[in-house]
């Protein structure tokens, strides 16, 4: 019998048919991130203690997380960080050169298009779209502006894996929908609305304006 709580949904990782709750996905995420900041500071091991203080957990459950992916770390020693860096990669899809577009190159695309991380966790952005002349043509952070009047075309030739959506909410649903149209497998959403897209397009919401409201009853909560 399932014993996970009826609100834990769970996600299939692209390093196998197991299904690790959503939850537990997003702290291998950030697992993976601090790993890859200690091993730049020629960090070689880690225990479950000060992994859980570098990403506000418990290290009860940093080693439930890890254990579920087979890894158990020696005591008196921890995990070795490249391994298990190269471990929590393969399970998050990391080790697969996933190609990405923006849709949307206001504000938020342009410091999108200037943030570094993407690339060494295997996201490389291959184009980004955009309506204003201004822009088209340009480059941001090695990125090309595309016009996205032939955004369609261009989808068919560039055959991105990933799309980054960045536009204004009455332009979200559709937007969406030709990303959809265009054979794209997951979308990350900026949009302050919740897509809801037919097939098996994957969607990951993010209101940033909700996520504000989050900390603020955090800060009057604590």
């Amino acid at each position: 019998m399932d014993q996970r709580p009826a609100n834990e949904s769970t996600a299939e990782t692209s390093g196998g048919s197991s299904k690790l709750p959503r939850p537990a996905v997003g702290r291998l995420s950030l697992y993976f991130r601090e790993l890859h900041r200690l091993a730049d500071l020629g960090e070689s091991h880690i225990n479950s203690k000060a992994l859980g203080a570098l990403v506000d957990v418990s290290p009860a459950v940093v080693r439930r997380d890890l254990s579920s992916l087979g890894t158990i770390g020696r005591r008196g020693v921890g995990y070795p960080i490249d391994k298990l860096t190269e471990q929590i990669g393969a399970v998050l899809g990391s080790g697969v050169q996933w190609q990405v577009v923006l849709v949307g190159v206001g504000s938020l695309g342009d410091a999108l298009l200037r943030y570094r991380g993407f690339e060494r966790l295997g996201f490389r952005l291959v184009a980004a779209f955009d309506l204003d002349p201004n822009k088209i043509g340009k480059q941001i952070g090695g990125v090309s502006i595309l016009n996205a009047a032939t955004m369609t075309g261009k989808l068919a030739e560039l055959s991105p894996d990933l799309a980054i959506l960045a536009v204004p909410v009455d332009q979200a649903t559709m937007v969406a929908s030709d990303l959809v149209a265009a054979g794209i497998s997951g979308i990350l959403n900026f949009a302050p609305i919740t897509l809801r897209l037919p097939g098996k397009t994957a969607v990951v919401n993010v209101d940033l304006a909700s996520e504000l409201q989050r900390l603020a009853f955090s800060v009057q909560n604590r």
